[in-house]
């Protein structure tokens, strides 16, 4: 019988570990992208000393699933380093400032009841802004409005003629919601009628109206899936969040999150603008991690790999034996920003507008500034725009040509022909894609025995399955620690 030790307890896992309790530098990020690079190092000032250690976990990458990962060896008195090539911490979760605009690196929404992020995250000091819940769908040239019915009653009493779909499919979404609030999330994740979501909403009864009006722009939005092919597991675990939780996002951003998990750790720990371009065993079960300016660090406590899929076969090219069976191509989007002044928009409501024609390209955008007015000058409103693939083939000026042209029919050309492009963000990799058949709790342990895995690909494709992965990972660490009487 193996021997496992408590985790809360390190010094049994690594007994030449001695802790001693020291001052931690803290950050204080209130802006987006806020001189991180700054207080954190970069490996050209990292101390020689400190490089030829081997006594810690090198984490590479700083997105959710490595800042994750991170902060569950700080909180076990553990030493690590964490690394990342960029120049700042968050991976796709960033924020950047312009002219006094917050731009999130895309779409991204928040939901409060992440049950991993409720563990992590200080909800508070991130002082998350709400969005309506529901959304004001565009359909035959007009708009209408789709409500929860438990938080806005009225509403969705006045929606029930509305086009969008058919009594009956507004009484399917509640026993729908009934269903998946009655499951655990490992029931979800490990379901065995796992199929694609549209054939989920029809084997449910929803009719083409309402799968094609709501639904596909909505959900689409969220996997970047307009043909709906993601996991009904997927779906089941959002639909349920969305049940228990409020959309939203921080005052300052989508990269308050990274972040604020960021500030936790000692400012020390973390290492920008430093790519790793391999890792590499010049003795069993003793990983080199080998930096693009020659530099190579040794580890006799493990490697946590916290990056994209594509970016794992890289490092460890040449070192696994499986090779990847016609990878399933990523889900991409392009985001446009736009601005205008604030008293020139059609509504002030913090409300997500979906596309339900079935036409043009735009699938969903809003006005930032309605559900957070700390995204704009106080003057300004902020427009997103979301759309779902990468128009490789469309330059960025033609791009936002399309899309004027298309809200100019949802909003009048007068108004939107006076709105300013600020930036358009062409996001390739935004989500590994999790079409059937799925693994969304994947043994985050490589074959090479000391090389953690973690990151959405490996469970969820949330901010949540980022920040499960990481702690998984670095439990799987420890336990195997544990287990070889190190």
């Amino acid at each position: 019988m193996p021997l496992t030790l408590p985790l809360n307890h390190p010094q049994l896992l690594f007994p030449s570990l001695t802790i001693t309790k020291r001052r931690r530098l803290r950050f204080n990020i209130p802006q987006a992208q806020a001189s991180t690079s700054k207080q954190q190092l970069t490996s050209l000032n990292y101390k020689q000393n400190d490089r030829d250690r081997s006594d810690r976990v090198i984490v590479i990458g700083a997105g959710l699933a490595g800042l994750a990962a991170a902060n569950r060896l700080h909180s076990q008195g553990i030493p690590f380093l964490l690394l990342e090539a960029s120049d700042a911490v968050g991976g796709r979760v960033r924020t950047d400032s312009v002219d006094g605009f917050l731009l999130d690196r895309g779409f991204q929404i928040f939901i409060t009841a992440y049950p991993e992020a409720q563990k992590l995250l200080d909800y508070n000091a991130l002082n998350l802004q709400k969005f309506y819940s529901g959304a004001r769908i565009y359909y035959n040239g007009e708009f209408h409005t789709v409500a929860d019915p438990l938080r806005h009653f009225w509403d969705s009493i006045k929606s029930l003629p509305n086009p969008i779909g058919s009594v009956f499919d507004k009484l399917l979404i509640g026993l729908t919601r009934i269903r998946v609030l009655s499951k655990s999330d490992e029931e979800i994740f490990t379901s065995t009628t796992e199929v694609p979501v549209i054939d989920l909403l029809r084997n449910i009864g929803f009719s083409d109206s309402i799968i094609d009006r709501f639904f596909r722009p909505f959900f689409g939005g969220i996997f970047f899936d307009k043909d709906l092919q993601t996991t009904s597991r997927l779906f089941d675990f959002i639909f349920k969040c969305l049940g228990l939780g409020d959309n939203t996002i921080p005052a300052q951003g989508i990269g308050q999150l990274p972040n604020q998990l960021a500030a936790k750790l000692p400012s020390d720990s973390i290492l920008l603008n430093t790519r790793v371009v391999s890792v590499d065993f010049d003795e069993p079960n003793v990983p080199i991690v080998r930096l693009d300016n020659g530099e190579a660090l040794k580890t006799e406590m493990g490697v946590v790999l916290a990056v994209e899929e594509p970016e794992v076969e890289k490092i460890l090219a040449g070192k696994i034996s499986r090779t990847p069976v016609q990878r399933k191509p990523a889900r991409s989007t392009v985001c446009l920003y736009f601005s205008g002044n604030r008293d020139e928009i059609p509504v002030q409501d913090p409300i997500l507008f979906l596309n339900g024609s079935g036409k043009g390209i735009v699938n969903n955008m809003f006005f930032a500034t309605n559900v957070a007015p700390s995204y704009g000058p106080p003057d300004k409103a902020l427009m997103s725009v979301s759309l779902i693939g990468l128009f490789e083939n469309v330059t960025d000026d033609d791009l936002t040509i399309q899309v004027i042209q298309e809200l100019s029919d949802w909003f009048g050309s007068s108004m939107v022909n006076s709105w300013k492009h600020i930036r358009t963000y062409r996001i390739r990799f935004a989500q590994p894609n999790q079409s059937p058949p799925t693994d969304l709790i994947k043994n985050p342990k490589s074959e090479l025995g000391s090389v953690y895995l973690c990151g959405d690909y490996m469970t969820s494709a949330t901010f949540d399955g980022a920040l499960v992965s990481g702690r998984r990972a670095i439990d799987a660490l420890l336990r195997d620690r544990a287990l070889i009487g190190v």
